[in-house]
């Protein structure tokens, strides 16, 4: 391979690894705040689910990609408020309720699909988020295709991680979240509204897993199909836990966890003898790995998965 043919597929691989991984990272950005409020949200895969849906829907409905972005964070704050509700007030099973919404956004999402669209059809025709051309930037040789040829919505994204960092760690809301993750009653004592902080960070985090889902029917593959996050959330869980519940590692892990898919394209493209099942499989086991040499030294916070019940 020449150098120029190395250059060009290493300038492809980044920009299809930076495409693979916002989904995952804007899923498990918003996963900071729910861990940080002591809330485990497994059903975020379902919560991703539904945005993607809701994207290509409201976007076919309303002809407005940026009108359906709205829908789409609107709906992800509803799911976010059912499932605190559920979690918090009703004090139900955080893993038994985040099962069923990842269930619900299955069954929903199909029902729904098959309902607007019909079944075995040509995807319609939506308004999406297609890639910036950025004047000189674009057409840098290698630093171009890799980093200046995504939609706006990467760009946005790659923006949220300092700003959700700055949040949770320098300023007095972030601090009030993680007292109410680590210790909810010394919190409640010195006057921090724990339900209410946890009712926030859980519509939050459902906000960011929804437009995650919706970055991928609507500016990663432009339509919709049953099942197309094909567990993300689950991947964006273990970047949260792989990134030390910050947004600067979870940046990190969903790079490499892109990678993993980023590696299986490339194979695929190079028409390689190996089995597609075994290519399909790269990003999954990658994520095994990464937990399996991590996961054990990782300290969450301590009220994680505790419902905060007031005496």
């Amino acid at each position: 391979m020449s150098l120029s043919n190395l250059a060009s597929t290493l300038s492809s691989f980044i920009n299809t690894d930076i495409q693979t991984a916002m989904p995952i990272m804007l899923a498990a950005t918003g996963m900071v705040f729910s861990e940080r409020a002591g809330l485990v949200n497994i059903g975020i895969e379902g919560v991703m689910l539904m945005g993607a849906f809701t994207g290509v829907a409201a976007s076919f409905l309303l002809g407005s990609a940026w009108l359906s972005l709205l829908v789409v964070i609107i709906i992800g704050g509803i799911l976010g408020l059912f499932f605190t509700f559920l979690v918090e007030t009703a004090r139900a099973d955080q893993v038994v309720i985040g099962m069923a919404f990842n269930l619900l956004g299955l069954g929903l999402t199909t029902m729904l699909n098959r309902a607007l669209f019909g079944m075995n059809t040509a995807p319609p025709k939506i308004e999406s988020f297609t890639p910036l051309h950025i004047p000189v930037l674009s057409d840098l040789p290698f630093i171009g295709t890799a980093f200046f040829q995504h939609s706006s919505l990467t760009y946005i994204a790659f923006v949220l991680i300092p700003l959700v960092g700055f949040i949770v760690f320098k300023t007095n809301a972030g601090l009030n979240l993680r007292a109410v993750g680590e210790h909810p009653r010394a919190a409640d004592t010195v006057g921090i509204n724990v339900i209410k902080v946890r009712y926030i960070a859980g519509m939050v985090s459902c906000m960011f897993g929804a437009v995650g889902g919706a970055y991928l029917s609507m500016s990663q593959l432009n339509f919709f199909t049953e099942n197309m996050t094909a567990g993300r959330g689950f991947i964006a869980l273990a970047a949260v836990i792989f990134g030390k519940w910050s947004p600067w590692g979870v940046l990190g892990a969903a790079l490499l966890f892109g990678a993993g898919n980023a590696v299986s394209y490339l194979i695929q493209a190079s028409n390689s003898q190996i089995p597609g099942q075994l290519v399909l499989m790269v990003p999954y086991v990658l994520t095994l790995a990464a937990l399996a040499g991590f996961v054990g030294r990782a300290v969450g916070p301590a009220a994680s998965g505790k419902p905060y019940i007031k005496e």
